[in-house]
């Protein structure tokens, strides 16, 4: 889980973390608030739930998910939804986060960190999934340092400032996505820009995946925390600040 923890040491989110009715960090079920008892769950207090399936207590979780929730809470400021949600299958969660942190924290290839992120928010856009749209884009934010071509590809993929590189890529990615009869041409258009066929491997694997993670979102109703419309917009707390 390198990179999961990696991530919310670059991404971590300026104070307050609270936004409208919703407090992330303190979740408790409103048996426990009205009970007077502190319930540390998952679940986050306001109108609509985190899933439409049962997210579990953290004290009812097996010890190795609890402590991967809480070292991402605490280094990022937030926990993100989708491991509350993935918690209602703790052996799924495993599954599910340890192939996530083979394909991105893949060291070898040509695809980058942003690349990847960014091959996520188009696929994801064509499959129609708010969470991965908004999560994945503030991750391409914080490491391509680019605020707005992720917002553009959500748009219009065609019309986005995208190099030629990266247009090629998603290209391919989407053709994987659609799907569209994979031929020797989809290769070839790769090639011209230096990605080798172990590269198309990771973009169509990638890709699957997160096809993956977007159906599985449809399903539970999965909405991103309100953090991540912020990622990358504005800058990093500062240490004097997170005193």
């Amino acid at each position: 889980m390198r990179l999961l923890i990696s991530l919310w040491k670059v991404s971590r989110v300026p104070r307050p973390t609270n936004f409208g009715n919703v407090s992330y960090g303190n979740w408790r079920s409103s048996a426990a608030i009205i009970s007077g008892r502190y319930g540390y769950g998952t679940q986050s207090e306001g109108p609509r739930p985190v899933s439409r399936y049962p997210v579990p207590y953290r004290k009812d979780l097996p010890y190795d998910i609890v402590e991967l929730m809480e070292e991402v809470e605490r280094k990022g400021g937030f926990l993100p939804n989708v491991f509350k949600v993935m918690s209602h299958r703790p052996n799924e969660f495993r599954a599910f986060f340890a192939y996530y942190d083979i394909l991105m924290n893949k060291e070898s290839g040509n695809l980058t960190k942003a690349d990847k992120e960014l091959i996520i928010v188009a696929t994801s856009a064509n499959n129609k999934c708010p969470y991965c749209v908004t999560a994945h884009s503030a991750l391409h934010r914080i490491y391509s340092k680019k605020k707005t071509l992720a917002d553009q590809v959500i748009v219009n993929p065609e019309l986005a400032d995208l190099s030629p590189r990266e247009r090629a890529m998603l290209q391919f990615a989407l053709a994987i996505a659609k799907p569209e009869n994979i031929t020797e041409e989809h290769f070839g258009k790769l090639e011209e820009h230096g990605f080798s066929r172990e590269d198309a491997w990771d973009i169509a694997m990638v890709t699957a995946f997160f096809a993956m993670a977007n159906r599985i979102a449809h399903l539970t109703d999965l909405r991103p925390n309100e953090e991540f419309y912020i990622l990358g917009r504005i800058p990093r707390e500062t240490s004097e600040e997170s005193k």
